[in-house]
Parts: structure tokens; C-alpha cells; sequence
């Protein structure tokens, strides 16, 4: 191997060019520690018993989900109270993989492999679009809507022709040195589209499925689809995932969970020892419920069945399929004796899931859930855990963000973080000093605004009128967090003595919330592409309006006319309905 490795950082600049920095990185020796990257998928905050006890003080054993090994882990390592994701998977898995707000990219939503993209349709895109940026789409909402949608891309830029030479840099790629393993939900390749996986990513694909969820049994067929959804589509056929080697296990985490203890062993067998990543993205505990039938005899009569809300048999035993998961990843480590120099880490890609019929879950005492921007939705577990380097059974009260995940791991594993900083341009910050000083007293971590964008109207319920969502953005700096409800409204609390969000302030600060909004849309005029925003609907009826308040563009009102919410015909990449 030789001593130094050419990366190229591609640098998307508004919708027009595109800067390409050379930088020459020094290849790593392989000392440097291996990484284990755990993604829960819908696991919300009070999931795992040792975070609901953290918010709730009820004792593990007076609840209803058990998860020992992830209590485990948060004793062994350390545990964030304020980590934050995107309000959907497929953004929280960009945001993870770039660096970056996973709505400068362009990844706003998370789609269902029915969504019409120019590339699977076999369309040029016209002026200002990419191949996997979606055809008009969304959710079937009786009610009027003032608003149409923003667009998504379906696909994490590649280089692929049609990306307009634009390559996000992963971070399977920045950890140039490590050898990268992928496992589980990619969610981030255009549904099947080739060219856009994960082994174009920096990943070897061991087992993995490209889509937002999948069924927990018999799912090998659909895995290894390889006839078109879309006859459009210019390739031969479909690549939506592998299944791997068959280890004969029945449950899909189970045997997910094979495949990763597998390459655990293989890894610790080598002579060399290249250090490894591996991306263990599990489907648990993504709908369908679905759970091994001993499981959920287990928890049918469970005494505390009802507990915090939480009284689905099935999804207490998909939550304990994942703590299982985790348990035998944490042993395969010791087994082998790579638990002493590999690092942990285990996360949520949002809040749990709330918006369907008896819902399978309950994110109380934090309101919302998956798909909102309150804390339910995008607050969620986070642990690190790196034996004799990372004092056991400490918790952070920092505010932290899923993409700070990329600098972080490049930087506990020895890598030069600035270029990505100031070329690349990332919106994540090491957390290397948190692991040291929780309380962040030398001010190592010093980020602390956040950012957030949903450009959708949804069939989602809100929490306060029981009405469909219509678009959100929000900010949080410092202790305080403001929402924009697109359709006219803004809810400010202070997360710090509020975290359940039970106490409006935007009216009693009419000062911060003012401030913390031209900020929040300065930042979506610089930094996200006009085709990812909302757009006024032409078609729109005022007086047919469910909700109990009018339509108000607070853009205009706070930003003046020149800024109020553009209509399609103001620009030719806002889409109209049905086009």
C-alpha cells in the first residue's frame, strides 16, 4: 500500500457548480481502532429501558420492554441525553454517512420504492434536477393543503452519470484505511438503482436491502428481486439487494445478526489486522410488526404490559430480536478479542413509530414521534462504548447530531477531520472531547445550533389538532428550539426546562422567536436548494380549511414580500400537483 491516498472532495455550490479539491491523506497504520456502527431503525427514546428510566425514574423492572444488552452498553460506555437525528431514516442515514444536514443534500424524506424519479422513468431531468430526484410525490390528504411539496432525491449522489460529477464523500470512503462492511437497510440508492448502492459507497455488501423496511420472514425472495418496478429504468435489472450467505436463521435480525458476528470473526482471524468498519443497519424495529411467536407469548401477560403507553406484545419482542442483536455483537467482541481496541456505537435513526393505528409504541414523556420535529420524532438513543478508553456509566447532557457521527469516528480513529471541515464543507463536529469531558468544560464541542427541514405535507397526525402535517422546519440554539409549521404557525419552547415541549413561548418571546426564525430561513435560502422547499398550492381553497386557523405565509410576514413563499410559476423547480 502506499503511504499517501488521493481524495477527491466534490463540493456541490448551489444548484450551478460544483468545486473539486484534491488532498493528499496520509494512510493509517493498522493499529488504528476498528468501529462498529449499530443504526436502530424507529427505536424510540424510552425504548431502551435505561434511557426511559434516565427521563422517567421508573425502575427497568416496573417496565414493559427489556433490553439488558443495550442497558449494558449505556453501563459500559457513554450515553447521550440530547442526541438528535432527522425526522426520517433516510435523512439521518445521509446526514450519518456525509457530515452533512441531510437537506443540503437533498435527501428531505424517506420514500417507498413506488415514487416516480426521473431515473427510473427514464426522463432527463430538466435544468436544476438530478436522475433520483423524485417526480411530484406524496401523501393522499383529503384536506385542503395551502402547500405543495418540496422534491428528495432517492439516491445519495454517487458520481453516476447524471450526478453532475457530484460524489458525496462517505464515510465509509473517508476511512480510507479501515476495511468498510455494510450490513442491513440502505435506504439510499433509488430503490434498486444501479450504481447507487452500497458497494458503490465504500462498502463490501454483505446483506443488505434497499428499501425503508422489510418483512422479518421469508424476505429472501425480495431481497434478490432483480425484475424492474420500474420499466423505465436504464438498466438491465433491479439491484435492490443481496441476502448474502444463508445461515439458516428464520428471523431477519437474527440472521442479519449472523452475518455481522461472521464478519467478526473472520476480521479476528487475519493475520493482518486491517482495521475494519463495519455499518450494522438493522430493520428492527421498522414495521411490519412482526416477532418470533415465543417472544411474543413472552410478553402477551406480561404484569406490566401498559407501562409509559408501551402494550404491543409483538413490538416488545422485536425491541428484545434488536437487544439480542446487540447482546451477541458485544460477546463476538470479547470472544474474539477485538473488544479491547474497537469502538462502539449504537444509535436511532428517529423517534418511534406513534402515527399508525394502535401504534406500536409510545415516546412519552417526549411528545411526537417519527416523522415530527418535536422531540419525540427526532431526539434519540445514542451510546458510545470503547473499553478502557471511554470511562464506563457517564451520561452527556450536550446536544449532539447524527452528523456528527462522521467527524467523530474519523477523528477517534486517527484521521485528519479539517479538510472535510473547511473543503468539503460538513456540518458535523467531533465529539472526541464529550468522550472525555461530558460536561464540556474546556468547550471542545462547540457547536450549538442544529437544523432541521420536512418540506411535506403528511398523513401524520399533529399532536395539538389531530390534523395532517403540513411542511415543518426548525432550529434549535442553545435551550431553545423553534418549530415552523409552513401552514402558519410557530411553537418556540426551551428544550432545557421544557423537553416535552408542553409550554409555548412564542408569544411571550416574541424577540427570540423572530430571531430564531431569519435564522432558520436564512439558513434554507443559503444552504437548500429551491426545489427541496415547499411550495404555495394555486389550487389551494381558504375556505375550505380544516384547520381552526387561516393559512398565514410567515415568510412574508417576518421576511418581507420579497421572501414570502414562492409559487410554481415564480420557478420553474417548484413542481405543481400531479405533474
Amino acid at each position: 500500500m502506499s503511504n499517501h491516498k488521493r481524495i477527491e472532495i466534490l463540493k456541490p455550490v448551489g444548484a450551478m457548480g460544483i468545486i473539486c479539491v484534491f488532498i493528499s491523506i496520509s494512510c493509517l497504520a493498522q493499529t488504528r481502532p476498528n468501529i462498529v456502527m449499530i443504526m436502530a431503525d424507529d427505536l424510540g427514546m424510552c425504548d431502551v429501558t435505561a434511557f426511559a428510566q434516565r427521563f422517567t425514574g421508573t425502575a427497568v423492572q416496573e417496565m414493559y420492554y427489556e433490553t439488558p444488552h443495550l442497558d449494558r452498553l449505556v453501563s459500559e460506555g457513554m450515553a447521550f441525553s440530547q442526541a438528535y437525528a432527522c425526522q426520517l431514516c433516510s435523512p439521518t442515514r445521509a446526514s450519518l454517512l456525509t457530515g452533512k444536514n441531510a437537506a443540503r443534500v437533498g435527501v428531505t424524506t424517506a420514500t417507498p420504492g413506488s415514487v416516480r424519479s426521473y431515473y427510473n422513468q427514464g426522463i432527463t431531468p430538466p435544468a436544476g434536477y438530478l436522475p433520483q430526484d423524485a417526480l411530484y410525490w406524496g401523501d393522499k390528504i383529503k384536506a385542503e393543503q395551502a402547500l405543495i411539496n418540496g422534491s428528495t432525491l432517492l439516491a445519495l449522489p454517487a458520481g453516476q452519470p447524471g450526478d453532475r460529477a457530484w460524489d458525496e464523500i462517505t464515510l465509509a470512503e473517508a476511512l480510507h484505511g479501515h476495511h468498510s462492511a455494510f450490513i442491513g437497510k440502505w435506504h439510499l440508492g433509488g430503490h434498486g438503482s444501479e450504481g447507487w448502492q452500497p458497494q458503490d459507497q465504500g462498502f463490501e455488501e454483505l446483506s443488505y436491502f434497499d428499501a425503508g423496511g422489510s418483512i422479518y420472514f421469508n424476505w429472501r425472495k425480495q431481497w434478490n428481486r432483480r425484475h424492474k418496478i420500474h420499466k423505465g429504468m436504464p438498466q438491465e435489472q433491479l439491484w435492490m439487494g443481496k441476502t448474502g450467505q444463508d445461515f439458516g436463521k428464520t428471523y431477519l435480525a437474527d440472521e442479519l445478526t449472523e452475518h455481522a458476528v461472521q464478519f467478526l470473526k473472520q476480521r479476528a482471524s487475519q493475520k493482518q489486522k486491517q482495521p475494519f468498519f463495519l455499518y450494522f443497519c438493522h430493520f428492527s424495529v421498522h414495521t411490519p410488526i412482526q416477532a418470533k411467536k415465543e417472544d411474543v407469548a413472552y410478553f402477551q401477560n406480561k404484569p406490566t404490559r401498559g407501562w409509559n403507553g408501551h402494550d404491543n406484545p409483538t413490538y416488545a419482542a422485536m425491541v428484545r430480536a434488536l437487544d439480542d442483536s446487540v447482546g451477541r455483537i458485544l460477546d463476538t467482541l470479547k470472544q474474539t478479542g477485538l473488544e479491547d481496541n474497537t469502538l462502539v456505537v449504537f444509535m436511532s435513526d428517529n423517534g418511534g413509530v406513534m402515527y399508525v393505528q394502535e401504534g406500536p409504541t409510545d415516546n412519552a414523556p417526549f411528545k411526537g414521534g417519527k416523522a415530527m420535529l418535536f422531540e419525540g420524532g427526532i431526539r434519540v438513543p445514542l451510546v458510545f462504548r470503547w473499553k478502557n478508553r471511554i470511562q464506563a456509566g457517564q451520561w452527556c447532557d450536550i446536544p449532539v447530531h447524527a452528523t456528527d457521527m462522521f467527524p467523530t469516528l474519523l477523528d477517534l480513529a486517527g484521521y485528519d477531520v479539517t479538510p472535510y471541515i473547511e473543503l468539503a464543507g460538513i456540518d458535523g463536529r467531533s465529539i472526541k472531547g464529550l468522550l472525555r469531558n461530558p460536561e464540556n468544560r474546556h468547550q471542545s464541542y462547540a457547536r450549538d445550533t442544529f437544523f432541521w427541514h420536512y418540506p411535506f405535507n403528511v398523513i401524520v397526525k399533529h399532536p395539538d389538532d389531530g390534523v395532517a402535517l403540513a411542511p415543518h422546519s426548525a432550529i434549535r440554539q442553545g435551550d431553545y428550539k423553534l418549530i415552523h409549521d409552513w401552514s402558519g404557525r410557530l411553537l418556540l419552547h426551551n428544550i432545557v426546562q421544557d423537553p416535552f415541549e408542553k409550554r409555548d413561548l412564542s408569544e411571550t418571546m416574541p424577540d427570540t422567536t423572530r430571531a430564531l426564525f431569519v435564522r432558520l430561513h436564512d439558513w434554507l435560502d443559503t444552504q437548500v436548494d429551491i426545489k427541496y422547499h415547499p411550495a404555495l398550492n394555486p389550487n389551494y381553497l381558504p375556505e375550505k380549511e380544516v384547520r381552526t386557523r387561516p393559512f398565514i405565509d410567515l415568510r412574508a410576514k417576518y421576511l418581507g414580500p420579497k421572501r414570502a413563499i414562492r409559487s410554481p410559476q415564480s420557478d420553474p423547480r417548484l413542481k405543481k400537483p400531479g405533474s
